[in-house]
């Protein structure tokens, strides 16, 4: 097929014919770099069974909640982009209707990241050269499907053509990493490893949180019915999952509150955690003292920590009732750091076999309190711009708010953290693209040389997350 007519080639770029030559040639010399995904939410079982995708709609839209919030938000009902339902009710089974509808609002998408990152996978994923509308979504619908049914685009098959080095996945600690079993005794030479994230089982408020926690002593062969047999199951779920290949853990805190609390005030707080009487605040405790606990576990097995904090989870009640969790609903808040991390670095923040990466949703931070921290504590990187902010003006902004006083190796480089296996290389390259076109104002600045931002840019598309993920 002719070049692609959707994606130009300098999109991202200064407009600055100057600007423009020199983000060229520093993108020049990362574009194919091999991708490192540290973070993310992709399925391991696509690859321990490298089977075809089921069709267009499966694997673009109802995994994507970056697509269907925006829909939702326009007044289309998940039930009509075949979202399932909690109580089993009937939602639209027909894959093309569903992509018809999506088809009819890729206009609701104009200016937006998603846009850019489905431009890029429609044109360099499956050739496509025209503009997704309703009056092409046909064509799409069936070129898209009849490519997912060639051997090429098999899971393992793309994992390759994408240039994926590593690719981290994300499990509960009640999870048997059944996928990750099955590709450890696979000949396949893709690196997918996992990663420990223990919400079910340290947020009070998280749905059966009790029965999450016998659950988890049953797993790891402890007995969690009380705080020292609690804290031997994650020791030995962290092993568990080391030995899946896990290099890291991550968080996902409401706020980032942490605590130091004595051992009784700690197995107090657990049993009243466990009986399901915790007020908020005490909610709030807990979870705080569990960062301190997993900071401690880590100083001893070595995992490094991600904290995610300062989204409102689920914030719109009726759709998390009628279909569960990460439904697009999910809504950045406030978050204060500096007080919040107190507890935690007044315990760890001089360990040198300790390493945090810092994440949040709240950009207001960046420049007050997360740069500065990351730029003194020695076990504090700052992780890239996310979810909300992961687009071509947050990742500018963040460069601009944090090199000040972070500089650029406190920072963790680049993560994808998505659902959508196709968007990866695209989320990779904006980032990249983004980063060459920051670097190139330095150089026309004469802040440093073409050859140091050359140097920069190489380790901002992969060498920075290698080293902050241990991996």
């Amino acid at each position: 097929m002719k070049a692609p007519s959707i994606n130009a080639p300098d999109r991202l770029f200064p407009a600055d014919p100057g600007l423009r030559e020199i983000a060229r040639s520093l993108y020049a010399q990362v574009r194919s770099l091999p991708i490192v995904s540290p973070h993310g939410h992709t399925d391991p079982s696509w690859f321990a069974l490298n089977e075809p995708f089921p069709d267009a709609v499966d694997l673009l839209i109802k995994p994507d909640h970056y697509i269907f919030r925006m829909l939702y938000s326009r007044g289309v009902p998940l039930e009509q982009l075949g979202i399932a339902r909690k109580d089993g009710a009937a939602v639209e089974s027909d894959s093309r209707k569903i992509w018809k509808t999506f088809a009819a609002h890729y206009h609701l998408f104009a200016g937006t990241p998603s846009r850019i990152w489905m431009n890029h996978v429609f044109a360099d994923v499956f050739g496509l050269d025209v503009p997704l509308n309703e009056d092409s979504a046909d064509d799409y619908f069936d070129h898209i499907n009849e490519c997912l049914a060639r051997p090429e685009f098999l899971p393992r098959a793309l994992f390759e053509r994408f240039n994926i080095e590593v690719i981290a996945t994300t499990e509960s600690p009640l999870d048997s990493l059944e996928w990750h079993q099955r590709l450890g005794e696979d000949d396949w030479n893709g690196r997918v490893i996992t990663t420990y994230r223990p919400d079910p089982v340290v947020d009070p408020e998280f749905e059966g949180f009790a029965e999450n926690v016998d659950r988890f002593g049953e797993l790891a062969g402890e007995d969690t019915s009380n705080w020292k047999g609690y804290l031997a199951a994650h020791r030995e779920r962290r092993a568990f999952f080391r030995s899946m290949g896990a290099t890291a853990t991550d968080h996902g805190h409401p706020t980032a509150a942490t605590a130091d609390l004595e051992p009784a005030e700690c197995e107090a707080l657990f049993q009243k955690a466990l009986r399901g009487a915790c007020s908020p605040a005490e909610a709030d405790t807990f979870r705080a003292q569990m960062l301190t606990e997993m900071a401690a576990m880590s100083v001893e097995d070595g995992m490094v920590m991600q904290i995610h904090a300062g989204s409102f989870r689920n914030h719109n009640r009726d759709l998390f009732e009628q279909f569960g969790r990460d439904m697009g609903a999910d809504i950045p808040r406030r978050t204060e750091y500096v007080q919040a991390l107190k507890p935690l670095l007044d315990r760890f923040g001089n360990e040198p076999r300790l390493d945090i990466i810092l994440f949040t949703l709240d950009e207001t931070s960046y420049s007050r309190e997360l740069a500065p921290l990351a730029g003194h504590y020695p076990c504090l990187t700052l992780g890239p711009p996310w979810w909300f902010h992961d687009s071509p003006e947050g990742m500018m902004r963040y460069r601009e708010q944090v090199t000040e006083t972070a500089g650029f190796y406190n920072t963790a480089g680049f993560n994808d953290d998505t659902r959508a296996f196709l968007s990866i290389p695209a989320r990779h390259d904006v980032a990249r693209r983004v980063d060459c076109a920051f670097l190139a104002r330095c150089v026309a600045d004469h802040r440093m040389s073409h050859e140091e931002a050359t140097a920069l840019a190489i380790d901002l598309a992969g060498q920075l997350a290698r080293n902050a993920y241990r991996l």
